[in-house]
């Protein structure tokens, strides 16, 4: 480890085999932590040499790695710990071992521990031997009744720091032609909308334009579609978050991707905005024409 190093964060996380580690460190990822997983120990210490500004880094560790012992892993820690420019602590999740048993069952899988025998034999020589790691860790998470998002979550409070878990909502606009966007959530067709595409004065405007926005609003069916689409994404939005999830993508699409998806976007976009929710906008084919980028956050 090299002197002189900014102080960084780093969690070791580690426990039971089937109590949520690997939940864990994507948890870690998501709240903006470099994740490092399974490295064997012997390279571990190497992990913090070089820039002099590290990230916060959460490391997993379990009884897979190629090296693992107690007594390494304990040794490990004592010389990070023993940096004064690393703020290192221990993250340990157990679980109680009939749920443990149940996970194995569920999953087919070897418990490392007892590759030829019943999960049972692992998770008890594996219990015994985490004791020490236990009694040490500066944060204990039992998951035994938690659901993936619940530990997510737990994660996210525990070491996420104020507004980790805000949800983002992206609201995106695209064209049929061009098929579907990937990764949204929920899909609306406005094709059923007047087009401006047919007003020669529209026609080279986009539905961020005051004009075309007006014209799509003009629509008599325009308004009961709005409602009631906005009424749906402002009513899911709680539950969306309470379950732990932090992106929700919303598109809207038309024919060219040029008018209507774009005005309803950023009508939605508005109105979820004005009622605290954290939004961005994306009109997929406005950038491939080099009109727009995408919207940040606000």
């Amino acid at each position: 480890m090299t002197a002189g190093q900014s102080s960084a964060r780093v969690v070791i996380v580690t426990g039971a085999s089937g109590a949520g580690r690997t939940t864990a460190i994507n948890a870690f990822e998501d709240i903006g932590f470099e994740t490092i997983n399974n490295i064997p120990l012997n390279l571990l210490e190497r992990v913090f040499e070089g820039p002099a500004q590290l990230p916060p880094m959460a490391i997993g560790i379990d009884v897979r790695n190629r090296d693992f012992s107690v007594d390494t892993v304990v040794s490990v820690i004592d010389r990070i710990e023993a940096v004064p420019e690393i703020d290192a602590e221990m993250l340990f999740l157990d679980c109680r071992a009939d749920v443990l048993v149940r996970r194995y069952s569920e999953t087919r899988r070897r418990h490392p521990l007892a590759p030829d025998e019943a999960p049972e034999a692992g998770i008890d020589r594996e219990h015994e031997i985490l004791v020490p790691l236990r009694d040490r860790a500066e944060h204990l998470v039992d998951t035994t009744e938690m659901t993936p998002h619940q530990l997510k979550a737990e994660i996210g409070r525990l070491f996420g720091g104020e507004g980790f878990d805000d949800l983002v909502v992206s609201i995106d606009s695209f064209s049929y032609k061009r098929g579907l966007p990937r990764g949204v959530d929920m899909i609306f067709d406005v094709r059923f909308l007047k087009n401006p595409h047919w007003e020669p004065a529209l026609r080279p405007l986009d539905g961020r334009s005051g004009e075309v926005a007006a014209f799509v609003a003009s629509d008599g069916r325009y308004a009961p579609f709005f409602d009631r689409v906005s009424d749906l994404v402002l009513s899911l939005l709680p539950a969306f978050k309470a379950e732990g999830k932090t992106h929700l993508a919303v598109g809207f699409g038309c024919t060219g991707g040029q008018h209507r998806s774009v005005a309803v976007a950023e009508n939605l976009a508005k109105t979820l905005a004005e009622q605290g929710w954290r939004v961005s906008t994306r009109h997929r084919e406005l950038e491939r024409r080099g009109r727009g980028q995408p919207r940040p956050e606000g």
